[in-house]
């Protein structure tokens, strides 16, 4: 009779989910990023939709919502101490100073800010600054891999747009 291998540590099996989460969340966060790549400053502002999302809108947004979850939830600062808009419609309205090189740099310094934020936490270890109440890191994790998919399939269906 063949012996069982031995039973898996938790903090192994929370490792590899955490190693995980952060390779897709990261794979994210680049594709929405590199969806403005390419494009004219027009063509990244060009408005499709009946409602404020644009390209640039999106990586506005999605820088947004990296301070929410990883800067708002971690810290309890509130939105106006990080510098962010109260609500997530706002996050998707241009200034005339927003460029495609200064929403890129923003996101991408927002998504570093991130990992910094989170890297001594692990995957249980609740938020409490969040305005749904605590929340456990891989709730959160889970609902930024959401947001981003989702815009990136935004941003694709845009883009196809733009460029077709």
């Amino acid at each position: 009779m063949s012996e069982l291998p031995p039973p898996v540590a938790d903090d192994v099996i929370n490792q590899s989910a955490r190693m995980q989460f952060d390779t897709f969340l990261d794979e994210h966060r680049r594709a929405l990023n590199a969806s403005l790549d390419g494009l004219t400053e027009e063509q990244a502002r060009r408005r499709l939709v009946p409602s404020r999302t644009t390209l640039l809108g999106l990586v506005k947004h999605a820088t947004f919502v990296e301070k929410v979850w990883f800067d708002e939830a971690i810290t309890r600062k509130p939105r106006a101490e990080i510098g962010i808009p109260a609500s997530p419609d706002e996050s998707f309205i241009l200034d005339d100073h927003d460029t495609i090189a200064s929403i890129q740099a923003a996101h991408q310094e927002a998504s570093e800010a991130s990992r910094r934020a989170v890297a001594e936490l692990g995957l249980d270890d609740l938020l409490l600054g969040n305005r749904r109440g605590p929340l456990p890191l891989r709730w959160v994790y889970l609902h930024m891999l959401r947001e981003l998919a989702q815009h990136c399939g935004h941003a694709d269906i845009l883009r196809e747009q733009i460029t077709s």
